[in-house]
């Protein structure tokens, strides 16, 4: 394979990099208005602050944690790729699925209870919110998994860090989200 179809000309920056910000721009866009959106309707309807209070701040919380550490782990991953130590870095990815894996559990055990609660997507303009925001959050922590189960499965024998990498940038991107949504939708009562 050529250098140039690795490297880009002008910035030397790799390919797969320069996509993956491109790519993670455009989810910053998507996150970012609905974000928005939400907080400029938040500003009008302080009745919120008493439907947000339903919400299950302990498992919120929880979740946080679990994201954080999983970015951990992809990190981890990461400087073990770039050392050369494909094995340890696999073994770092599939730390980052599982807590993907808790994080999903977690969530749908909460989604249950709100819903058992009565709190569902039609129960008011705040819970439409808090299941569009979250459920897209959820969706996106899914592709994460996908991709790094793909990338930690392969790792070994591809010896690429670029994908480690850039797998890893797409699971902070999850994190940062959960970040900004944990407060605006569990703390904010």
């Amino acid at each position: 394979m050529s250098t140039l179809s690795i490297r880009r000309t002008a910035t030397e920056t790799p390919t797969g990099r320069l996509g993956m910000w491109w790519f993670l721009g455009s989810e910053i866009l998507i996150f970012g208005g609905l974000v928005t959106t939400y907080v400029l309707l938040r500003m009008r309807h302080p009745e919120w602050s008493a439907e947000a209070a339903h919400t299950m701040t302990a498992a919120g919380a929880i979740n946080t944690m679990v994201l954080l550490t999983s970015s951990l782990t992809a990190i981890l991953a990461h400087e073990a790729a770039a050392k050369g130590d494909f094995a340890k870095s696999s073994r770092f990815l599939f730390f980052t699925v599982g807590g993907g894996l808790v994080f999903l559990c977690i969530k749908a055990f909460e989604y249950s209870h709100e819903i058992h609660a009565g709190y569902t997507p039609v129960t008011g303009l705040f819970w439409s919110f808090y299941y569009i925001l979250t459920g897209l959050h959820a969706l996106h922590v899914i592709g994460g998994m996908t991709a790094i189960a793909v990338v930690a499965w392969k790792t070994p024998s591809q010896k690429s860090p670029e994908w480690v990498e850039n797998v890893g940038l797409y699971w902070h991107l999850v994190d940062v989200i959960w970040i900004f949504l944990f407060p605006l939708l569990y703390l904010a009562s």
